[in-house]
C-alpha cells in the first residue's frame, strides 16, 4: 500500500461516499444530456471539494498535490466529467499560490470560497499543442491591459467565473512576451455554447471570448511577459493531478465494474471470470493499474516535497500523464471488450468510461507530445 497520511485516507473514504451516494445516481443522465454538471456542481460546492488548497482562514485545508489529485480520482471513479470542475478550479487556486502576490491572494481567495468555478485558458482555435504561438493580445495603457482575443477547449468554461489567461502582451515569438493572467469574469468576457463531446459530458467545455477586456495590470501572475515559465512549472503538476488522476480513476472504476459483471455473467455453464481469457484480461487492467499508481503517486510527492531538478521534474510529469492516460485507455477497453454487445451501450457506465479516457489522452498535452518532452529529456540527461 502506499504511504497517504490518515487524514489523506480519511478524505479519501469520505469523497467516494459522497461520489457514489450522491454523485453517481445523477451521471446517467447528465451524460445523455451532455450539457455539464448540472446538480453535482452544487453538491461539489455544498463538500468543499473545489476549495481544498485554500488556507484555512479562506475555508480550505492548505491540501497538497497529492491530496487534491486522490479527491479527483475518488470522483473520477464514478465520473471523470464531474471531476474536471475540481481540477480547473483548484488549478486556479494552485496558480495564485504558487505565483500570485499577497494582494492577489487575499482577491481571489475570498471568491473561490464563495463558489466561484475556476478555469484554465491558454488552447486557441489555431493553436493547440503549439501553445506558444497563441495569438489573443494584450495592450497596456494606463493601467490596464485591453484584451482582445478566443481561447478554446475551455473545460467549465461555461460555467466558470474566474480565469487563468495566457495572453500575447509584449515582443518576440513563440514563448517570449506571453503574461499569464488571473482574473474574475470582467466585462467584455463570455462563454460559448457547450461543445457536443465525446467524452467528459458532465464537464462544460467552451470558448471564452475576450472583447475589449480591460484588466488592471495588477492581475498578471509572476512577471509580465514572463508567463510562460509558470506554464512550463504549473503545466507539469496539471498534468499529475488533474488529467493522470482522472484517468487512474476511470480505469478503476471500468475494471471494478468489469469484475462484477464478470462475476454475474455466465457462459458454458460457468462465470466468465473463471475462464481463463477473462482472468488475464482483469489481471492485465490491476497490474497497469497498480504500476501507474506508483508513478502518479512518486511525481507528486516529488512535485510536493520540492527539491527537484527542472529535467526531472519534466520527466516525471510527462511520463505520468502519458502513461497513465494510455493505461486508462486500454484498461477500458478491455472493460468494454468483457462485457460483450452490452459494453457498447451507453446504459452500462464502462462506455462512458472509454470515452472519458480518450479525452484524457488528448486534452492538457497529448500523449504523443508528452513522449517528445521524455525523448528530449532523456537525451539531455544521458
Amino acid at each position: 500500500m502506499l504511504d497517504y497520511t490518515d487524514e489523506q485516507n480519511m478524505i479519501r473514504e469520505m469523497v467516494s461516499k459522497v461520489a457514489r451516494e450522491k454523485i453517481e445516481p445523477l451521471i446517467e443522465e447528465l451524460d445523455e444530456k451532455g450539457e455539464g454538471g448540472g446538480e453535482a456542481i452544487d453538491i461539489l460546492r455544498e463538500n468543499n471539494f473545489m476549495t481544498l488548497p485554500l488556507p484555512q482562514e479562506y475555508g480550505g485545508i492548505g491540501a497538497d498535490y497529492t491530496t487534491t489529485a486522490l479527491v479527483i480520482e475518488e470522483l473520477a471513479k464514478v465520473d471523470a466529467g464531474t471531476s474536471m470542475y475540481v481540477f480547473t478550479t483548484t488549478t486556479d487556486i494552485f496558480f495564485i499560490r504558487d505565483f500570485g502576490s499577497e494582494d492577489q491572494k487575499e482577491m481571489f481567495y475570498p471568491m473561490f470560497q464563495e463558489g466561484k468555478i475556476g478555469a484554465f485558458c491558454l488552447t486557441e482555435p489555431g493553436y493547440g499543442s503549439d501553445a506558444a504561438n497563441i495569438t489573443t493580445r494584450g495592450v497596456l495603457k494606463d493601467g490596464y491591459y485591453l484584451v482582445n482575443g478566443t481561447k478554446t477547449m475551455a473545460s467549465s468554461g461555461c460555467d466558470a467565473e474566474c480565469f487563468i489567461v495566457y495572453v500575447r502582451t509584449g515582443p518576440g515569438e513563440k514563448a517570449h512576451g506571453i503574461s499569464c493572467f488571473i482574473m474574475e469574469k470582467l466585462p467584455g468576457i463570455s462563454a460559448g455554447q457547450h461543445f457536443n463531446k465525446m467524452g467528459f459530458r458532465t464537464n462544460s467545455t467552451s470558448e471564452i471570448y475576450f472583447e475589449d477586456v480591460k484588466v488592471p495590470q495588477e492581475r498578471v501572475l509572476g512577471k509580465p511577459e514572463e508567463g510562460w515559465n509558470t506554464l512550463v512549472f504549473g503545466g507539469g503538476a496539471m498534468r499529475a493531478f488533474g488529467a493522470a488522476s482522472q484517468a487512474l480513476g476511470t480505469a478503476e472504476g471500468a475494471m471494478e465494474y468489469a469484475i462484477k459483471y464478470a462475476k454475474e455473467r455466465t457462459t458454458f455453464g460457468k462465470p466468465i471470470i473463471q475462464h481463463q481469457a477473462i482472468q488475464f484480461m482483469i489481471a492485465d487492467m490491476g497490474i497497469n493499474i497498480e504500476a501507474a499508481r506508483s508513478l502518479h503517486y512518486r511525481t507528486l510527492q516529488m512535485i510536493d516535497r520540492g527539491g527537484y531538478s527542472q529535467q526531472e521534474y519534466q520527466l516525471l510529469t510527462s511520463a505520468t500523464k502519458c502513461f497513465v492516460c494510455d493505461m486508462a485507455m486500454k484498461v477500458t477497453t478491455d472493460a468494454v471488450q468483457i462485457l460483450g454487445a452490452y459494453g457498447v451501450m451507453n446504459e452500462y457506465p464502462v462506455a462512458r468510461r472509454m470515452r472519458d479516457a480518450k479525452v484524457n489522452q488528448i486534452f492538457d498535452g497529448a500523449s504523443q507530445i508528452q513522449k517528445m518532452i521524455v525523448g528530449r529529456t532523456l537525451e539531455k540527461m544521458y
